[in-house]
């Protein structure tokens, strides 16, 4: 009688595939996943070279100077305080169009504040001018 001698298994877990493994759910997590993009400021532009004449009493002037105080119409109002004073020249005048000018030196915090300030009095026609 002859005894056959067992083979001895192998007790290793196969990794020829692992590579190909991780890189698929590498590849199902980047396209199953969103990105957040950030949008920045909302503003329709109009096109280059575009002008119109608009009635004084139509424009509201908005000054930022580089200390961060806001004039507005010539009077000095604090940035939180922006909101009310807008809201209340919006209802008089549904027309008003607001005209932002900055400083060169100004923050751009600032701006960013003064400019959600006029958002949020639902300021539709904000006019951006170019700084001192």
């Amino acid at each position: 009688m002859v005894v056959e001698k067992k083979k001895e298994r192998s007790s290793e877990i196969p990794t020829a595939s692992l590579a190909d493994i991780a890189f698929l759910v590498l590849i199902f997590f980047l396209v199953s996943s969103t990105i957040d993009v950030d949008k920045g400021i909302s503003l329709v532009l109009p096109a280059k070279g575009e002008t119109k004449d608009i009635r004084k009493e139509n424009i509201s002037n908005l000054l930022v100077n580089a200390q961060g105080e806001v004039l507005l119409d010539n009077e000095l109002v604090p940035i939180p305080m922006i909101k009310n004073v807008v809201r209340e020249k919006l209802a008089r005048n549904d027309k008003l169009i607001i005209s932002v000018k900055t400083d060169r030196e100004t923050e751009y915090q600032v701006y960013i504040k003064v400019m959600d300030q006029l958002k949020q009095a639902g300021a539709k026609r904000i006019s951006l001018a170019e700084p001192d």
